[in-house]
């Protein structure tokens, strides 16, 4: 028989067997089950550590099987085919969105062409010590664009609340096929690290081309092919127009069916598709602010009340000022704040962790939610005389990271201590912080929206209510984080998941509004494909 179950541990008793399995017993005895200790199997799924109260736990979620062996429920990797040549999917994008539709779509022997403007991972992160080191910028070629897409090297936090689209767990066990950590099956928050993920993107590429598949990187998708529809749609998509970023050469790719899977950056693809069919596009809520880095030791004191733990410490912090939700984004405890900007003159900052997580800084977004309607009026107006409404908060967030650089030292982000952002105050001096190429003092309370410097004031007080010691003069802003999710989503059909007004194209992943993170863009990937899939071709 099989069973689930649940035991807390102290953290100085997560390493010893002995107790493990004598709880494990104890809980079956308590649910009426007779088992002896050489008559189980028992496979950990989850591990959470609860660190609200002083008397810190660890709590191990089991399947133990009783006198039977485990019958793999599912746990191993998918049956790929070898690619069939008439049948094609062109996909734009190399994140997970696209990864992980290209393997769906083996599992029925569809043929995936992926399109990158960025490099491969091991030309990409050239590219990204560049940026780091001397400021220099490649705009196809960086944090946000590439193969792996923005997670590759921005940390790799797997992660997700959304469980509706598909099963996390076998987004987590391709991960592992292909060299991640099987930690990352049983992790609460888990999580492959950006010096791990690299390697594991470029095997899941080699295992797709070895099917049949195909990649084209330095690609840059320049327009939609199409032809006016007979059915209920405007258009019919056919293919893609491409230029390569290094010689200029243009080509065209055909395809039976397009997967757009390009990300939260690509201001380029919306503006595309609003050239063809603006109806297609619907402005969404999306949040901006500010990156806030503390010493680690700081963050882990809090956390753990002062007790040492062999992890860096989380956090999760959200509150509402003024109808408005105001929160903590992608948490990079001991981790490091980067560039992520992909246009010259901008500046956006992100987080990342490796996989030990343990540099010496820990990090978050903390941001404001903004909705369609409280874009300015310009940005409005500006959109609809472009022909298409939806854009205006694109065109908002664009300004924000030119007024961000406006404000820096070239790829020097403006930063300021978060004890003086609250007095309105300058910074005569900034503390150690990873970032990398470096910062600039600059008076953020004076030049950030003041509908957002304002919610982030009072939050912050908030916020070290409830974590006492988080706003100290050890803490810096940095500015400004914008690419949380993407201000436009591509409409799609709820059931057959195509675009409301291209026929043959399937918006998919974060990028079109559709996911939020490498796991559930990476069901969305493998949703989206499933449904390629059934239809017709």
């Amino acid at each position: 028989m099989k069973t689930e179950l649940s035991i807390t541990v102290k953290p100085e008793e997560e390493k010893n067997q002995a107790i493990i399995d004598a709880k494990i017993l104890e809980q079956l005895a308590q649910k009426n089950i007779s088992a002896k200790k050489d008559e189980i199997i028992s496979i950990m799924e989850k591990k959470s550590i609860d660190a609200r109260h002083r008397n810190i736990k660890i709590i191990l979620k089991y399947r133990v099987y009783i006198n039977e062996k485990p019958n793999g429920d599912g746990e191993s990797v998918p049956e790929w085919k070898h690619a069939e040549e008439k049948k094609r999917v062109i996909i734009v994008g190399t994140g997970p969105a696209g990864l992980y539709a290209a393997f769906r779509l083996l599992e029925s022997g569809i043929k995936p062409i992926l399109i990158d403007r960025g490099t491969d991972a091991k030309r990409r992160k050239k590219d990204i010590e560049a940026l780091k080191s001397a400021g220099i910028l490649n705009a196809h070629s960086n944090f946000c664009f590439g193969e792996g897409g923005a997670g590759t090297f921005s940390d790799g936090k797997l992660y997700t609340r959304s469980q509706k689209r598909g099963d996390i767990g076998k987004i987590y066990r391709i991960f592992v096929e292909f060299g991640a950590n099987e930690s990352i099956l049983t992790d609460a928050h888990p999580h492959i690290g950006t010096d791990k993920l690299p390697e594991i993107i470029t095997n899941m590429r080699k295992k797709i081309i070895s099917l049949g598949g195909e990649f084209m990187f330095d690609s840059l998708c320049t327009d939609l092919i199409v032809e006016k529809s007979g059915g209920k749609k405007k258009f019919r998509a056919k293919g893609v127009q491409v230029q390569n970023v290094r010689t200029g050469q243009q080509s065209t790719i055909l395809g039976n069916k397009i997967i757009l899977a390009t990300g939260h950056s690509a201001v380029d693809v919306y503006k595309m598709i609003s050239h063809i069919a603006p109806d297609a596009l619907e402005a969404k809520t999306f949040a901006v602010g500010v990156r806030v880095e503390h010493p680690r030791s700081l963050i882990d004191a809090i956390q753990f009340h002062g007790k040492q733990m062999a992890e860096a410490a989380e956090y999760r912090l959200t509150t509402q000022v003024d109808g408005r939700g105001v929160y903590s984004f992608c948490m990079c405890p001991g981790g490091y704040v980067v560039p992520c900007a992909t246009a010259e003159n901008h500046i956006v900052v992100n987080g990342m962790s490796s996989s030990g997580r343990n540099s010496q800084w820990s990090n978050s977004a903390i941001v404001v939610e903004r909705r369609p309607e409280d874009i300015q009026e310009k940005f409005r107006h500006q959109a609809a005389e472009d022909g298409c409404p939806a854009l205006a908060g694109l065109y908002w967030r664009t300004w924000l990271e030119e007024e961000t650089f406006r404000h820096a030292n070239a790829q020097n982000a403006p930063a300021q201590r978060l004890t003086d952002f609250l007095s309105h105050t300058d910074s005569s001096s900034l503390p150690q912080s990873s970032y990398k190429p470096g910062l600039s003092p600059s008076r953020l309370d004076k030049w950030l929206p003041p509908e957002i410097s304002r919610r982030l004031m009072e939050a912050f007080t908030a916020f070290d209510k409830s974590m006492r010691g988080f706003v100290c003069a050890d803490a810096v802003l940095i500015a400004s984080e914008t690419r949380t999710s993407t201000p436009v989503r591509i409409k799609r059909d709820k059931d057959t998941l195509e675009c409301t007004e291209i026929e043959g194209l399937y918006p998919c992943g974060e990028g079109s509004g559709y996911s939020g993170g490498i796991g559930s863009s990476a069901m969305d990937g493998e949703h989206v494909a499933a449904k390629i899939s059934e239809a017709d071709f």
